[in-house]
């Protein structure tokens, strides 16, 4: 049986993720900060592990715990909604050692034991925001922007070993608690100066027609890890599929 690891899932997209590959007769290993199984699958293929991505030690722990690996899905990420002077710069380091270290470290401690078996598949989830600029998204775009790059370079060191490496890019999800989450974690104490502005590109995004779902991602994430000629990026919801199609780009 197949196995997979998925950071953050204990809601939106990596608890979709987790249900996704369950169904589809996967063993999979589902890791958060603080395990909780609430809102989770109950099944004999589900084990829950604590991990925290940022820290060396945690994830040593889980990756050996969790045992040989056919494929990682690095989800866990922080979000920022606010203009960089409205940005605490200890808040954007905290983002960066999550979106985009954390991804590197995860997928780092994987490789040894990818490498020996000769083959695996690591998927990052990085965002639609990174098609274009969009304001109070600098710091958040920035990260994913990062995440995509290391990626695709990455790519190119692991397919010397039989290892694949994909980014799916999910647009705006608003059934999701992410952007809650990360007002909660991160702040969004926007400077008078931008309120006007912020606020009404805010209302932009309440209107918009075409959004995008848990299950969409977790579609995506399926794709890149079973499809051996998925493309690099992979867009995730209507919306991101608007934008790659704007954008020029393809995901056939």
């Amino acid at each position: 049986m197949s196995r997979v690891l998925v950071t953050g899932t204990s809601s939106g997209f990596g608890r979709a993720i987790v249900e996704h590959f369950l169904d589809r007769d996967w063993e999979v290993v589902a890791t958060m900060r603080t395990p909780s199984p609430e809102d989770l699958p109950v099944s004999g293929n589900l084990r829950l592990l604590r991990l925290d991505v940022t820290d060396a030690t945690s994830i040593a722990e889980a990756v050996v715990e969790a045992g040989p690996l056919d494929a990682l899905v690095n989800n866990a990420g922080v979000g920022m909604l606010n203009v960089l002077e409205g940005a605490e710069i200890n808040r954007a380091r905290e983002l960066f050692e999550t979106n985009v270290l954390g991804a590197m470290a995860m997928t780092r401690a994987v490789m040894p034991g990818m490498r020996a078996r000769g083959g695996g598949v690591i998927v990052n989830i990085s965002s639609s925001v990174t098609l274009r600029p969009l304001p109070a998204l600098s710091i958040y775009s920035a990260s994913k922007a990062a995440l995509n790059m290391f990626t695709e370079s990455f790519a190119l060191e692991a397919a010397e070993f039989g290892i694949r490496a994909r980014l799916v890019l999910p647009g705006s999800a608003p059934e999701t608690s992410f952007g809650r989450n990360a007002v909660a974690r991160m702040g969004m104490d926007v400077p008078e100066e931008y309120g006007a502005f912020v606020k009404a590109y805010f209302q932009s995004l309440q209107v918009a027609t075409e959004k995008t779902r848990a299950s969409d991602v977790a579609q995506a994430v399926w794709r890149a890890v079973t499809d051996e000629g998925a493309p690099m990026m992979l867009p995730a919801g209507a919306d991101a599929e608007t934008w790659f199609r704007e954008e020029g780009r393809t995901a056939a």
